[in-house]
């Protein structure tokens, strides 16, 4: 049975801006063997603990909790073999999920998609892009991430599909990963931008450089600012004409500030610069989806991350300090 908490009356989602009267349905996929710790698939209990549903209510938002997907676990105990761990499993929940996220999309509401690893994105974008393109529509995206999550069956030092769906998505890796709801590609990479990389591994160097993506790295961003990085990454995204998707995996931040995730890299994004950079997202408007993942609670520090993560949802759906 979904939750649903009313504030004040919804109108259509999405509009230019997000904010009061808008409707937003999040979905929990509590998968976490595309990646090799546990923890990660109790994410989505996690936020719900930090009080994600009303908080984002006192925003002004209908919120309509739709529960957490049900994930098939991989049978038997032994270690999967093969380029890519547990292929069919991640596939069938991708479809499952583009689906899903369809139906939201139909309904007029913004998808709010809580992880789990990263894996899942490559079924909650090619649900956005599958609705879209089906209205002659394109789709850009902005992903912060420590790392590329480009590698392929072939690239993969680890054979975890967690590093692989933004390649997937692109159209490059196993058929079951990248024609997830039944056509390749879902994006086109002169709409994408990645903020925060500090970890990238040579195959994804390639695919990179081959395919001209914008990364805005954390050399850049130290360089630079947050705040010209971001607007030059929602330019790029907006070029694509249904507006984007946003997702943020946690290890973005700097461990400092976000301990529980699997993947932490040093030397990442501060909490005001990942803020600064999702208010911005919300005052640009566009946003077609927002997706957080990979909070693992089992190398958290009481529920600190999962709180973070609460925080960031709240900037980029337009909550301000004034």
């Amino acid at each position: 049975m979904s939750e649903v908490i009313a504030t004040q009356q919804p109108q259509t989602f999405p509009s230019d801006r997000p904010g009061t009267g808008h409707r937003v349905s999040i979905l929990g996929v509590p998968l976490g063997f595309g990646s090799s710790l546990a923890g990660v698939d109790i994410g989505p209990a996690a936020l719900r603990v930090a009080r994600l549903n009303q908080r984002i209510a006192q925003l002004g938002y209908e919120v309509r909790d739709l529960g957490d997907m049900r994930i098939v676990r991989p049978q038997g105990t032994s270690e999967p073999t093969g380029k890519v761990k547990y292929l069919p499993e991640i596939s069938a929940v991708c479809e499952e999920l583009a689906l899903e996220v369809r139906n939201i999309l139909g309904g007029g509401e913004l998808p709010l998609v809580l992880g789990g690893d990263h894996s899942i994105a490559i079924g909650s974008i090619a649900g956005v892009s599958s609705f879209y393109h089906e209205r002659n529509q394109t789709l850009g995206l902005i992903w912060f991430d420590a790392h590329a999550d480009m590698n392929t069956p072939e690239t993969s030092p680890s054979g975890n599909i967690h590093g692989m769906p933004l390649s997937a998505l692109l159209g490059f890796g196993a058929p079951e990963l990248t024609h997830v709801g039944g056509f390749s590609p879902k994006l086109d990479p002169r709409f994408c931008a990645h903020l925060g990389a500090r970890d990238i591994d040579q195959g994804e160097r390639e695919l990179i450089r081959q395919l001209g993506m914008r990364f805005f790295t954390m050399r850049e961003i130290d360089e630079r600012g947050i705040s010209i990085c971001i607007d030059e990454a929602i330019a790029i995204a907006s070029r694509a004409s249904a507006g984007y998707t946003v997702t943020f995996d946690i290890d973005a931040l700097d461990p400092g500030d976000a301990p529980g995730s699997g993947t932490l890299v040093r030397g990442g994004l501060t909490y005001r610069e990942s803020h600064l950079a999702l208010e911005k997202i919300a005052e640009a408007g566009g946003m077609r989806l927002l997706e957080m993942v990979e909070i693992n609670t089992a190398l958290d520090i009481n529920n600190r991350t999962a709180e973070i993560g609460v925080e960031l949802i709240l900037s980029a759906l337009g909550k301000t300090i004034l």
